[in-house]
């Protein structure tokens, strides 16, 4: 992905951590969800789900980084700090469903 200077300057605010937590997320396929447990084993640090979900709320590239794709481990949907909250998050992750399964389908 090409990042615009101001995007990489967006990034460069963040803590190393929030940085390996929006990497992660951009390796989840289109269509696909992880918790936020999953996303703090596959960066290393098992017992920080809570810490992963505080960096995923200061996305500052989302939808581009789709941090959507991110749920609870109970399949809940859980919080999506950007503009239109958990409805926003339902339609994108709907969307993304959507568009896979006309994808394999064709």
């Amino acid at each position: 992905m090409r990042l615009t200077k101001n995007q990489r300057a967006a990034l460069g605010r963040l803590t190393a951590f929030e940085r390996s937590v929006l990497l992660a997320c951009l390796r989840i396929p289109r269509g696909q969800t992880r918790t936020y447990s999953q996303i703090a084993r596959q960066i290393g640090n098992p017992r920080a789900w809570r810490a992963v979900g505080n960096a995923l709320a200061k996305n500052p590239l989302a939808p581009l980084i789709p941090c959507h794709r991110v749920i609870r481990s109970d399949g809940k949907i859980g919080g999506y700090s950007k503009k239109g909250g958990q409805r926003a998050k339902s339609r994108l992750l709907l969307s993304e469903r959507l568009k896979r399964t006309s994808q394999t389908n064709i």
